[in-house]
């Protein structure tokens, strides 16, 4: 496949990944009023949010606010297209942490206390899961020889087998990721969380509208990350990532919210370490 063929073909799957993101968004919230007995939203809900947060008029405390979301929503799309064109990991993993950053800036030019709260806890939330990112980063290096992604889907057999620890760290690293319980510590759209929003509190209207597709993208990113443990094959690709998400929302709904300490000392301790073991047995296997 030449080089322009491969450009426009990860421009259409970026393109794709919004109404996919949307989707997955939808069925989060489907499955999970089921399993609080709840008839739950319609499936299309989240475009039906989306669409009505464009609607509204701009009202925003701080200019910074617009400019770091339509950054961080560059970063989300530049970081997925990195990946749907098979690039380097290391340069998705820079890309998709700018994105974050400037979310969290954007939170911290204003006064609310709610904002300041949620950046904090949203840049802890950064502290416990980029470590577990960049190992698995690593641990895909060795496994594949290569940081390129297109040299890992070249392999072929799967890497789960030989990365099954690296595995569970990123799967902790996607809780986190994703604001899902016990992590939703910085931004959570449930009734428990304390801080109202957190780190969304001040953003509002065609702002929040694009952090929402944001972070659709970032799910099917993540989704696209888990997908390079099984590549060898369309069926048992499926089957790992929605065995995965589903796992995600389960978690979600049985666990309660924990603290920052406790997010810490379990991604520094039990989980790093699985992570650090994986990559030794990798050396020495």
């Amino acid at each position: 496949m030449t080089s322009i063929a491969c450009f426009f073909g990860a421009l259409v799957a970026l393109v794709a990944a919004v109404p996919v993101g949307g989707l997955i968004a939808g069925v989060d919230r489907r499955i999970t009023a089921r399993l609080q007995s709840r008839m739950g939203p319609p499936l299309f809900q989240p475009f039906y949010d989306v669409l009505k947060l464009f609607g509204k008029a701009p009202c925003t405390s701080s200019p910074w606010l617009v400019f770091s979301a339509y950054v961080c929503l560059l970063a989300s799309a530049a970081a997925l297209f990195i990946f749907f064109l098979r690039g380097d990991l290391l340069l998705l993993f820079f890309v998709m942490t700018a994105g974050a950053v400037f979310r969290v800036a954007g939170a911290l030019s204003v006064p609310s206390p709610f904002s300041n709260a949620g950046a904090q806890r949203e840049l802890l939330q950064m502290l416990a899961y980029e470590p577990l990112i960049i190992l698995t980063f690593v641990g895909l290096s060795i496994a594949s020889g290569s940081f390129v992604i297109s040299d890992i889907y070249a392999m072929r057999e799967p890497l789960l087998p030989q990365l099954p620890f690296l595995y569970l760290a990123l799967g902790y690293a996607l809780t986190i990721k994703l604001a899902k319980s016990p992590f939703d510590i910085a931004s959570c759209h449930h009734g428990h969380q304390e801080i109202v929003r957190g780190v969304l509190t001040e953003y509002s209207g065609p702002q929040l509208a694009l952090l929402e597709i944001s972070h659709w993208l970032d799910v099917v990113l993540l989704l696209g990350l888990c997908s390079l443990f099984w590549h060898t094959g369309a069926a048992g690709m499926i089957v790992l990532l929605v065995l995965t998400y589903l796992a995600e929302i389960v978690v979600d709904n049985v666990c309660a919210r924990m603290t920052w300490q406790w997010m810490l000392r379990q991604a520094f301790g039990l989980t790093l370490a699985l992570a650090i073991a994986n990559i030794l047995w990798l050396y020495v296997r």
